[in-house]
């Protein structure tokens, strides 16, 4: 079993399913409702449980109920939450998410207060076959890329707008959202994007891109890996559940076309299920999907 240890964002989301997204400040009413464990890093986590790793999660969660909430879903995800520290007088993080019909949404995040950038506690961090980061918490990020290093094994990023770039510097694969590697490049063309990025920093780069599937650099050539066609409830966490899946492929040793593979067919399964996470698809049905869709 490969053992990921994850670095950044968890929180809970509560989620409302709306026909359309709100756009004028009046009341609106949600269809259906749920509280959900959400953040980038958390959901990676409980998507590498699911899958068949160990999925270890580094985090700054407030002394507060919605930090035992955050803990209590981990814990009965299989998640190992030794390393999630609880700060006192810190408040954790929260979102309010809308998905509309067509399963897309819309959030907005809190992220947490009084919560301190210390990541030193990181230095005990176990013997692992693979990092991952979400980039939010910057001093996290660069203290997991540096432990990937001083262990050999990979150090994936999720890259969201806005990236530190001393956290790519360290990173041996780093996985863009499209607004993070535009932010970047300050460029929108995303082949013209990637190829810029890539000769930057001294790292496989590659972008995911919802419907549109993913990008990636090999051998200064950019390839395409279309998205697999499925029916859309709910994209919630399917980008978190994609560098889950993706980082738990490497750390089995698979290539970066094969995880890229094996990433779209979790995330896409999780898109035909209503609910965040909670949608995030075991084992045997991702690798029987793949089977079917190959």
């Amino acid at each position: 079993m490969a053992n990921i240890f994850i670095t950044g964002m968890a929180v809970v989301d509560f989620v409302f399913s709306v026909d359309e997204m709100p756009q004028l400040a009046e009341k609106y009413r949600a269809d259906n409702a749920g509280v959900v464990g959400g953040g980038c890093a958390a959901n990676a986590a409980v998507a590498i449980a699911r899958l068949g790793g160990q999925a270890t999660l580094a985090t700054r969660l407030g002394s507060d109920q919605l930090g035992e909430l955050i803990v209590a879903d981990l814990e009965r995800e299989n998640v190992e939450t030794q390393f999630v520290r609880r700060i006192e007088g810190g408040r954790s993080a929260f979102s309010s998410v809308y998905v509309d019909k067509f399963g897309e949404r819309q959030i907005v995040n809190f992220r947490g207060a009084n919560l301190g950038n210390d990541s030193d506690w990181l230095k005990h961090a176990p013997k692992a076959d693979a990092f991952l980061t979400d980039s939010r918490w910057v001093e996290g990020a660069v203290k997991s890329m540096e432990l990937a290093i001083q262990q050999d094994v990979p150090g994936i990023v999720d890259a969201e707008d806005p990236i530190d770039p001393e956290i790519l510097k360290l990173a041996s694969h780093v996985a863009f959202s499209r607004k993070g590697l535009a932010g970047l490049a300050n460029e929108e063309d995303i082949v013209k994007a990637l190829l810029e990025v890539d000769s930057q920093f001294s790292t496989w780069v590659c972008v995911t891109d919802g419907a549109n599937g993913v990008y990636s650099v090999n051998a200064g050539q950019v390839e395409h890996f279309p998205a697999y066609v499925v029916p859309v409830k709910d994209t919630l966490a399917a980008g978190d559940i994609w560098h889950g899946a993706f980082a738990l492929s490497l750390a089995e040793g698979a290539t970066e076309s094969d995880a890229i593979k094996f990433a779209s067919a979790a995330a896409a399964l999780k898109c035909t299920k209503l609910g965040g996470r909670e949608g995030c698809p075991n084992r045997p049905v991702t690798e029987k999907f793949l089977k079917e869709n190959t």
